[in-house]
């Protein structure tokens, strides 16, 4: 469902909820994935599943329904993009789990320690992945799972981290490229996103939500 509060943070640059972020996901697969047969090699899980606060509160739910996607997802080497809600900050992990590889991007700049809740689940998940994909290891192999931190364009206050996160899945989609470099793109590496190019994003929403007749 989509409300005026939704069009109102876009409209007055506040910061973004899910729903906005969702229908910008949906932007991106009808717009970048699904025109260039990227749904085989990219996907999403949802924000309003995977965040901070239910990780806290219902660790199990989360664990369960990341697992079964990736199990759903089990035969091709794929990355995942999880828009993540820290409860006041968006930032972006995309994870390779065939690769037991987790890209971290935060336009803050903090890294996952800030987030030991987190890190500890999407380990678990990546580890019962591995067993259910009976996938040998040795002892040390077992720890063998890859943080790596993105170094991503970085926001000027604190409203703009939704706009960034998404403009980060939006980069990667226009590659179409699995392996996000540490210093990230260099077709897009900036110390920050213009103006310009967070309107864009807005942009692309508003005229997304004309195309789904949202507004008739």
């Amino acid at each position: 469902m989509i409300g005026n509060e939704d069009f109102m943070q876009v409209f007055s640059h506040e910061e973004i909820g899910v729903t906005v972020v969702n229908t910008y996901i949906r932007f991106l697969y009808d717009k970048l994935m699904r025109p260039n047969d990227l749904d085989e090699s990219f996907g999403f899980l949802a924000p309003a599943t995977v965040n901070l606060g239910l990780i806290l509160s219902r660790p199990d739910t989360v664990t369960e329904y990341v697992l079964r996607i990736l199990n759903d997802n089990k035969d091709a080497e794929k990355l995942f993009f999880i828009p993540f809600n820290t409860g006041g900050h968006w930032l972006l992990l995309a994870i390779n789990p065939i690769r037991e590889i987790v890209y971290y991007l935060d336009s803050l700049g903090n890294d996952w320690t800030t987030y030991p809740d987190m890190k500890v689940l999407i380990d678990t998940v990546l580890q019962a992945f591995r067993a259910q994909r009976d996938i040998q290891t040795s002892r040390r192999g077992a720890n063998s799972i890859t943080w790596i931190k993105v170094a991503c364009p970085q926001q000027r206050n604190q409203i703009d981290c939704g706009y960034f996160m998404l403009r980060f899945m939006r980069d990667t989609l226009a590659l179409g490229r699995l392996m996000i470099p540490t210093d990230y793109f260099e077709e897009f590496k900036c110390a920050f996103y213009t103006k310009d190019q967070v309107d864009e994003i807005k942009e692309e929403w508003c005229q997304f939500m004309i195309e789904l007749n949202v507004f008739s």
